[in-house]
């Protein structure tokens, strides 16, 4: 007898939209480009579209379908990353996720007191400490947006910061187009040639255009800056349905996926092949508070679709999980990010950010994001399915078994039970003497004291002291030629 299959992993997803779905919303964004366009204030950025075929008046650039198409072909269909030790660690390409940290907040709810205060140094290189020794939380970006240091170059600080205390890939944000080839100066340092970074590069850059479709000179800038070392950038155009796109979740998808597309389009224009990611944010705006929600449904529901879009073409998608709108760890917190981070996991979401956002992404916690990191190993679980093979399904041990008796002794219990049963960190499995012997703990405690524990317990990988040194240098005279001081 010939068996074909005999292993079959069965792990659960989805499809939001039809394949006629994803076609109609490309056909929309192309049409977007080409008869609503851009506003590029730019000059080489127009230049550069003029010279391709593209129909330019003053600063409106209007990109016809086939100049989109030609850029979308020209970029790779995924890309690998490294950690800072030059060990692979993230097939960015296809439906693999991977959950990363929050970002960019001005204020930080603290991870050992609880209360907000302005973001500092001090809390970057905690938080990072903290993401370093969680095991499901696969990358990192700067945990907010330093206040204690210069303004002009605050992204420095946030990237030598976040470096040196975790070896995990690190996505981050720049302000200027100076500080964007700063900070690749101190990660060549960091692998030791330009040429080192390139072949195994363990950053990802995010350059933001302003919706609705214009591209600011200084996001052009930091696109060639990444464009120009072949190094992977995820564009991040953020959309707020109903104030800066429309209400409407397929015309707020539309117009993402255009703006995404003409971030990919004037990167691979400026070099052809540069590894590109079609991604988009969508935060949406409630309207009985005129604020930004990150806790909402509508939320994954259009990073889902756009997503969609994406792996059609066969490019790397963004999503945007494990945050709240919530104020403190508490049920809201809790169902919101548990909701978002399984939505995106089924819908194969590739770079996963914001776990630990809460206050409508005002603030970054450490908190919320050791709670995420439980909350994604049991997504992970669910997601990773099982197999269905010979081992798996056990006959011979159930026979063995028979009726009446147990599996607990058995050998292939075992073998198998670590992998199979998924642990939790947080949550609590006590009978009720235990817990209460141990203090009553809730979820809040005992997240606490997990802080506590691997801010004690646990030391990132340290940089060699010349590389550290090196770091230092740029820093410091970075902020002075960007502070002009």
């Amino acid at each position: 007898m010939i068996q074909t299959n005999v292993t079959t992993n069965a792990s659960p997803h989805f499809r939001l939209l039809t394949d006629d779905q994803v076609e109609r919303i490309k056909a929309a964004a192309f049409e977007v480009l080409e008869k609503v366009g851009f506003k590029v204030h730019h000059l080489g950025v127009r230049k550069m579209f003029k010279s391709a075929g593209a129909t330019v008046q003053d600063e409106i650039v209007k990109v016809p379908e086939f100049i989109v198409q030609g850029c979308l072909s020209t970029a790779p269909k995924g890309w690998t990353l490294f950690d800072r030790q030059g060990r692979r660690a993230m097939d960015v390409s296809g439906r693999n996720s991977y959950y990363g940290t929050s970002t960019a907040s001005p204020n930080t709810k603290d991870a050992l007191t609880g209360e907000y205060h302005e973001t500092r140094i001090e809390d970057l290189a905690r938080a990072a400490h903290v993401a370093d020794a969680l095991e499901n939380i696969d990358w990192v970006m700067p945990m907010g947006s330093i206040q204690d240091v210069p303004s002009q170059a605050a992204e420095l600080h946030e990237f030598s910061t976040t470096v040196c205390n975790t070896t995990k890939p690190i996505v981050f944000l720049a302000y200027s187009p100076r500080g964007t080839e700063l900070i690749y100066d101190m990660a060549t340092q960091i692998a030791g040639s330009p040429e080192a970074l390139r072949e195994k590069p363990f950053l990802v850059l995010y350059p933001e255009p302003i919706s609705p479709l214009v591209m600011p000179e200084d996001v052009a800038e930091r696109i060639f800056v990444a464009a120009d070392r072949g190094l992977p950038q995820m564009m991040g155009p953020a959309i707020q349905p109903g104030a800066t796109g429309p209400v409407t979740m397929a015309g707020a998808v539309a117009q993402g996926v255009a703006e995404s597309m003409f971030c990919v389009t004037v990167a691979q224009l400026r070099r052809p092949g540069c590894p590109v990611g079609l991604g988009c944010n969508f935060g949406i705006m409630d309207m009985a508070q005129a604020l930004m929600s990150v806790g909402s449904p509508e939320m994954s529901l259009a990073l889902t679709a756009q997503a969609e879009v994406a792996q059609s073409i066969g490019l790397p998608t963004w999503g945007l999980a494990g945050a709240t709108d919530s104020k403190c760890l508490d049920a809201q917190a809790g169902a919101e990010a548990a909701y978002q981070i399984l939505a995106q996991g089924m819908g194969g979401l590739n770079l996963i950010h914001d776990v630990g956002y809460m206050d409508m992404s005002m603030a970054c916690a450490v908190e919320q994001l050791v709670l995420g990191n439980d909350i994604i190993g049991m997504a992970k679980r669910f997601l990773g399915g099982f197999d269905v093979s010979e081992e798996q399904l056990a006959l011979d041990v159930i026979s063995q078994v028979g009726p009446g008796g147990h599996f607990l002794q058995q050998k292939h219990t075992m073998q198998h039970f670590r992998k199979e049963l998924w642990r939790p960190s947080i949550f609590t499995r006590q009978p009720m003497e235990a817990w209460k012997a141990e203090g009553s703990l809730n979820v809040e405690d005992r997240v606490r004291k997990k802080i506590r524990n691997i801010l004690e317990t646990h030391q990132p990988l340290a940089l060699p002291d010349k590389v550290l040194e090196d770091l230092e240098r740029i820093k410091i005279e970075g902020e002075k030629e960007l502070t002009k001081s």
